[in-house]
């Protein structure tokens, strides 16, 4: 791997595995600061870009060119539970500060020992503790949590602890793959922020669709063994890529017919000796022309869930119930109604017991007090992750559906498969074969296989891409039975749920704010319950004409911060685009450090300008 001054560069890489290629001389530039999110097809070789990236394989052909004296950082794909506290893993993974805090110890030369303290001083040694907590704590490590051994912690925890531990050591190139695949709601916020405001470049795996909108500046696109790198989050993204695959399938058949025209042509007057010289030109006109490859129609698999019949309501109801594990409870006093038209986000910070009460609702819980009340003919569907993991490895698809329908053909068995995106050969394959995302298909079907009234959803898009993302949404929409959902997918939660209910010390009721005003809060660090709407709250003092005017100017200021700010990005934009900025390592540089000052400049401004128009908006209500 070359070094480079200020930027990752990629030049025509090619790369095979098993004789299959995944990129051939592909190429892409991405400026020191940049944060970018990778997206491609799955099998398009995303993850093994990565693995190029960190030296873990060789490119075939091609080069690739890092800043001198770049740290290259990612998340392991196991973290081992040790004695050492969740704090002390942090702090550990910072290998520099690590080994100079040991050496400072020991060091007797006094010139040592000063070279010590100054590097110490530089990398903010001092204040490591507290920034290690920091991020722990907004992945959901309470302050007795991080004191605790990881040993102490399931594999997703501790897959927490690992990712905090490179986001502490803050390496030059920071290479995430999936991050919020084992994170809840509260902490893929967290991230996204986290990744907005970091120092350095990114470049993240995701299917999360809000965090590829507000996280990243890029989108780089691995599709047909190339990477294409677009200016802008995944929605300007998916725009543009609309925009150019039309033109594109409009120029193929442009193409097509001229070419069928010149064939023609060939084929009519190749016998003809008077026309036999045109003839010829013709066929060296037809072998010139590249094809262009009309772009094929995304893989598109809906979920197909079969539809329940009505109930009378309410279908569900909890009367003062309380529920938790063997002698300690979780949650109490619940009362609660379900309607089969319901579809309810479960929000809350971690720990609370949103899944606690998915079980309960999903039958996997009895009530330690309380009554509940099921409607007679209720079927009930249930989907989380550990049901996944516990798939029959050794069978198939066709092997999960033939038990719960062995009276069925084999061809509806099938039809049932296919109607969940798993068509003929995944249906015959072992499970343990299987995608991450085509066994999360598989347990989708087993969940709603019985037409259920009620399906809990305990983080179902884990693993799956952002098409088979917008098909659930799609089918859970279109399902007529109701809906509770738990997922950290901000995205899923605005377009399918209509309430929201809040798990919070001990006790659910409904949250008075959306989504929006949540996010909001759980950024701030603020106590959901404590911020939710108050029906007895006392009106607010009226603002006086003065106190108006003056948040007036307040707006105003904020909003030319912003304007002037998005002009200066936009010349900076026309700088980064120009290969002419890549000429001089210096300059390079430079413009990707202004670049990147500017970027975090405007997160701050437009934070300003939108906490000045919330103050003007409620002074002017009143």
């Amino acid at each position: 791997m070359r070094q480079a001054g200020g930027m990752l560069r990629l030049d025509d890489i090619s790369f095979s595995i098993a004789g299959r290629p995944l990129f051939e001389h592909a190429s892409a530039v991405i400026p020191t600061g940049h944060k970018v999110g990778l997206v491609g097809p799955n099998g398009a070789g995303k993850t093994t870009l990565f693995r190029i990236l960190r030296g873990e394989l060789h490119a075939d052909g091609g080069e690739i060119s890092l800043p001198s004296r770049a740290r290259i950082g990612g998340v392991a794909q196991e973290a081992p539970g040790t004695e050492l506290s969740v704090l002390d893993t942090v702090l550990a993974a910072d290998t520099e500060r690590a080994s100079l805090m040991v050496e400072s110890e020991t060091a007797t030369d006094p010139h040592r020992i000063a070279d010590i303290h100054s590097r110490l001083a530089d990398i903010d040694a001092w204040s490591a503790e507290a920034r290690a907590a920091t991020i722990l704590r907004g992945l959901g490590f309470s302050t007795e949590d991080q004191a605790r051994p990881t040993s102490d912690y399931s594999g997703g925890w501790r897959m927490r602890v690992a990712l905090a531990g490179v986001l502490f050591s803050q390496p030059d190139l920071l290479l995430l793959d999936e991050p919020t695949n084992y994170l809840d709601l509260e902490g893929a916020l967290w991230l996204e922020s986290y990744l907005a405001r970091y120092p350095h470049t990114v470049i993240v795996i995701s299917h999360d669709r809000d965090l590829l909108n507000r996280a990243v500046g890029h989108i780089l696109h691995l599709e047909n063994k190339q990477l294409t790198l677009y200016t802008g989050g995944y929605d300007t993204f998916a725009r543009t890529r609309a925009e150019k695959r039309a033109l594109q399938a409009a120029e193929a058949k442009k193409q097509d017919a001229r070419r069928a025209h010149l064939q023609s042509f060939v084929d009519r007057f190749r016998a003809k000796a008077s026309k036999a010289v045109q003839a010829q030109a013709r066929i060296k006109m037809l072998a010139k022309m590249e094809p262009i490859t009309a772009p094929e129609e995304a893989k598109f698999h809906k979920f197909t869930f079969p539809q329940p019949e009505q109930l009378s309501p309410p279908i569900v109801t909890l009367d003062s119930v309380s529920v938790g594990y063997d002698d300690r409870t979780v949650l109490r006093k619940l009362t609660l109604r379900i309607d089969q038209d319901d579809r309810i986000a479960l929000l809350g910070r971690n720990g609370q017991g949103k899944s606690t009460l998915s079980k309960l609702l999903a039958e996997r819980l009895e009530p330690m007090a309380g009554k509940i009340t099921r409607s007679n003919k209720l079927r009930i569907g249930y989907f989380a992750q550990h049901q996944v993991d516990e798939l029959e490895l050794d069978e198939t698809p066709l092997d999960h559906v033939r038990r719960l329908r062995p009276n069925e053909g084999q061809p509806k068995q099938r039809a049932r498969l296919a109607g969940f995106g798993l068509m003929a050969d995944q249906a015959d394959t072992k499970v343990r074969a299987l995608s991450g995302g085509q066994k999360a298909r598989l347990s989708l079907l087993l969940a709603t296989i019985d037409a259920p009234h009620l399906l809990i959803l305990d983080e179902p898009t884990n693993h799956l891409d952002i098409e088979s993302r917008e098909a659930l949404t799609e089918a859970l929409n279109d399902y007529t039975g109701a809906v509770v959902l738990v997922s950290h997918d901000m995205h899923l939660l605005n377009l399918v749920a209509e309430r929201l209910w809040l798990v919070a010390d001990g006790g659910v009721e409904p949250y008075q704010g959306d989504l929006d005003s949540y996010r909001k809060l759980l950024l701030q660090g603020e106590n959901p319950k404590a911020e939710a709407p108050k029906a007895e709250k006392p009106a607010p003092k009226r603002a006086s004409r003065d106190e108006i005017l003056e948040l007036r100017g307040e707006v105003r200021k904020a909003e030319e911060r912003v304007g002037k700010l998005t002009t200066m990005l936009e010349k900076l934009d026309t700088i980064m685009a120009d290969p002419v900025t890549y000429g001089d390592p210096i300059e390079t540089e430079k413009w990707g450090r202004k670049h990147s000052e500017a970027s975090e400049a405007m997160i701050r401004a437009e934070t300003l300008w939108l906490e000045a128009l919330d103050r003007l908006e409620k002074a002017e209500r009143g």
